[in-house]
């Protein structure tokens, strides 16, 4: 039971709330879902699911300048993806013409001004935490100027960053937001679901709190950057004597090698440093889909981590071990050879197919078995074979025997190489009496390697993936330089490989082990002619 489960048990316990639990996921639509939103998005979900309450998705709609109806589709997208479903859809805009209402209450209780000053003379006002502000010389405007001057706001009469209306708190606070915070501005801009309606917009710091109130939220569970707006988020609901949620904060999730911030993936993919927001380099949750993760593995990951006070990094190798953990449960093992050398088999008969019994996963006996050819030349790993090799290296070489998965033991006899002294073929013997499932097939060696056969096997595109930067701390920057001097320029790779016919489009949905070298899927990008595989993560760390 973490802290924030203590303090519900408490509260059911007392009775508050009349013994009910309703939480809310509130995201901005701005950008992408990155991996620290899953870590919300199961918390607040999650606890409405234990405590048999309710999880509304509320959209944080108030700045119409960043926000758009693609980030709320892809939103809603990456919540049902990783299994979860709200109760009830609600924006922030819904509760515009009320939250307009509650700001003229105020004005009449003397308690917010309309000022004129810029976002500059307002910032320099505010001064220091450690010396009062000044109060604006707007700040003793009359009820009647101010409700005159903010039904104006409303009218359009006025531009942008012309006027805005501030809350009455005071200019001593050593807290910066409770120095006479701003409550709207003006933005004359088309809104993605008012249109034109408005032209004037509430400001984060007003509307949070008013919307929780509004829904029934019993539970605000912010992340803690937010604990310091929490003196702001109690004065709004105490002066509105409204419905008064309670709001709790908890440690975002940072992961190494990477970085979770908006406006910096934003520039990642604006600037061309990858191929979108779904790049499988990314931490978003669609670029985690994409690349192959599982729901349950990024919920897997949630609740590893776990939810603490305090900030803390995550190494991005806890995020891979949660996804190898589930995909060897549900991966489809095949076969494929990522830097082929050929293997000839000198004594198996030239025109034969033989057809090989290969399972499908051996965690689940239920996924069944596929036959695959096995035929006198095959593609095998290049690293799988050495010329000349130490005692501990104990896969093929020449003189040297290994099992070829689901086969038979071949030795290597010699190989053949082209003027350059590259080795083109490797030429073997295999023992008949060696197949796997034989009784003869007991016989030990220390190596078994994978292959596919030449005549049969498919070439694919391979997408292989490595750390987007080299730093641990990309947003640790030296001196003159920032996070984008930190890239990785090996992060991706692109070469083909050879699979087993049997992979089509048709099974795009699934994920695959590549027997001996990792997790991969099928990537959107592609065609009929031509499969591409993204690798997910390795088989180890």
């Amino acid at each position: 039971m973490n802290f924030i489960e203590e303090i519900i048990e408490q509260d059911l316990a007392n009775g508050k709330n009349e013994s009910k639990v309703h939480t809310r996921f509130p995201p901005e639509p701005n950008g992408y879902l990155h991996i620290g939103h899953a870590k919300s998005i199961c918390l607040n979900f999650g606890i409405a699911k234990k405590y048999n309450g309710l999880c509304n998705l509320r959209f944080d709609d108030t700045n119409p300048v960043k926000e758009d109806v693609e980030y709320v589709d892809s939103i809603k997208e990456d919540i049902t993806w990783l299994g979860f479903q709200w109760a009830e859809e609600h924006y922030a805009s819904d509760y515009f013409d009320q939250l307009y209402a509650w700001a003229e209450q105020l004005i009449m209780d003397g308690l917010a001004y309309v000022d004129d000053q810029s976002q500059e003379e307002i910032s320099a006002g505010r001064g220091v935490p450690t010396k009062p502000g000044i109060e604006s010389p707007y700040r003793n405007r009359s009820v009647e100027e101010n409700l005159d001057l903010f039904r104006r706001m409303k009218a359009g009469e006025f531009p942008d960053g012309s006027k805005v209306l501030r809350a009455k708190i005071g200019m001593t606070s050593p807290n910066m937001h409770m120095r006479d915070p701003i409550m709207y501005r003006i933005l004359h801009s088309h809104h993605h679901r008012t249109g034109d309606k408005w032209c004037i917009y509430p400001m984060y710091d007003y509307a949070h709190g008013q919307s929780d109130s509004i829904e029934g939220i019993t539970h605000s569970i912010c992340t803690l950057e937010f604990e310091i707006h929490r003196p702001l988020y109690d004065w709004f609901c105490e002066a509105l004597k409204i419905h008064h949620p309670q709001q709790i904060e908890f440690a975002r999730l940072n992961i190494n090698y990477t970085v979770m911030s908006k406006r910096k993936l934003m520039q990642l993919v604006r600037d061309g440093h990858v191929m979108g927001w779904d790049d499988p380099r990314m931490p978003t949750i669609c670029g985690l889909r994409r690349r192959g993760y599982t729901p349950a593995s990024v919920r897997n990951f949630a609740e590893t981590v776990g939810i603490a006070k305090r900030d803390n990094i995550i190494d991005v190798s806890l995020l891979e071990f949660c996804a190898r953990e589930d995909l060897n449960k549900v991966a489809t093992r095949t076969m494929a050879v990522l830097d082929p050398v050929k293997l000839v088999i000198d004594n198996f008969p030239d025109d034969k197919v033989e057809m090989l019994n290969a399972v499908n996963n051996p965690e689940n006996p239920e996924a069944g078995t596929r036959e695959v050819p096995f035929t006198k030349e095959l593609w095998i790993e290049r690293a799988d074979f050495r010329e000349v090799a130490d005692k501990k290296f104990y896969r093929l070489t020449i003189g040297g025997e290994v099992r070829l998965k689901y086969g038979y033991i071949v030795r290597c006899s010699h190989v053949d190489k082209d003027a350059d002294g590259n080795i083109t073929a490797i030429h073997v013997t295999y023992d008949p009496e060696t197949k796997s499932g034989m009784p003869q097939s007991n016989r030990k060696v220390k190596a078994t390697i994978h292959w596919v056969s030449v005549a049969h096997a498919k070439k694919a595109e391979v997408r292989l993936f490595e750390r987007l930067f080299t730093s641990p701390d990309p947003d640790d920057c030296e001196e003159g330089k920032t996070f984008i001097d930190y890239l990785n320029p090996n992060s991706l790779t692109i070469q083909d490989g050879w699979i087993e016919e049997g992979l089509t489009l048709e099974n795009a949905e699934k994920h695959y082990q590549f027997e001996r070298i990792g997790y991969f899927c099928i990537d959107k990008d592609s065609t009929p002619d031509k499969i591409v595989f993204n690798k997910t993560v390795s088989l180890k760390q």
